[in-house]
């Protein structure tokens, strides 16, 4: 279980340098995970102590939202005085989301019936 726990906050923090070497707007944490993907793809499998710690993680996932709640619960007048810009930006960006999963499935589906095309 240390030794998934060293692999995640590795990756994190390869991601946090690579983010601030190229002075990227892209959170390291994000890159961690893109990191993190990279790796058990090029592995090809999920190492049993990764999966170990990430089972654990999991479990208790819910006790990371405790943050968020207390921090809507702290700024809850800011809220109420921006909600509208908060709710165009929650609705352009699940927009811009379903966009681009869109078009990444499509890619990933026309080349995979190209690969088994090919067989």
């Amino acid at each position: 279980m240390l030794q998934g726990l060293f692999v995640l906050l590795f990756c994190q923090l390869l991601g946090e340098l690579l983010m601030m070497a190229i002075n990227a707007p892209i959170p390291g944490p994000v890159a961690g995970m893109l990191i993190l993907l990279i790796g058990l793809m090029v592995l090809g499998r999920v190492p049993d102590g990764l999966r170990l710690t990430s089972t654990g993680l999991i479990s208790h996932l819910s006790l990371l939202f405790i943050p968020a709640g207390v921090g809507l619960m702290v700024f809850a007048d800011q809220i109420k005085q921006q909600w509208w810009i908060i709710l165009v930006a929650l609705l352009v960006s699940t927009f811009l989301t379903l966009i681009v999963v869109a078009w990444v499935m499509e890619r990933f589906k026309s080349k995979e019936g190209q690969d088994h095309g090919a067989h």
